[in-house]
């Protein structure tokens, strides 16, 4: 799909889902709404995983820079993990267990405007040529 659309949509669109996902986790009240929102996550993910993989290999020049980018990309995502837990934690015991889920979902509204404002602007400039 993201050899057709683009990269950047299928992304914005798995974020996308992963934000009405987030936001359905926070106030689902059935066992069968919990069920339904998981396979929905199984879509996020599988619009997003490997495509953003893909976008990390578009974004770097073929060169022995692509392995670095590649760590970087893996290294953000892991470092990412423990402060996301710890404020999911936090905002679950001090505010309730909905909180969580908004501030995901949130911060997946927020994620693929910047992405989109980045994109755009990284269009517009002029690539810089290294040789």
């Amino acid at each position: 799909m993201s050899d057709r659309i683009g990269r950047n949509r299928v992304i914005r669109a798995g974020w996308m889902v992963y934000a009405l996902v987030y936001l359905g986790f926070g106030f689902a009240t059935q066992g069968w709404q919990i069920w339904a929102l998981y396979a929905l996550y199984g879509v996020y993910y599988a619009m997003t995983d490997g495509v953003a993989s893909a976008l990390v290999a578009d974004l770097v020049p073929q060169s022995e820079k692509r392995g670095t980018a590649f760590g970087l990309y893996n290294a953000a995502v892991g470092v990412s993990a423990l402060p996301a837990s710890l404020i999911a934690g936090i905002l679950w015991e001090r505010i309730n267990p909905t909180a969580p889920f908004v501030f995901g979902s949130v911060l997946a509204f927020v994620a693929m405007i910047a992405l989109t404002v980045l994109m755009r602007a990284s269009t517009r400039a002029t690539p810089i040529v290294t040789a």
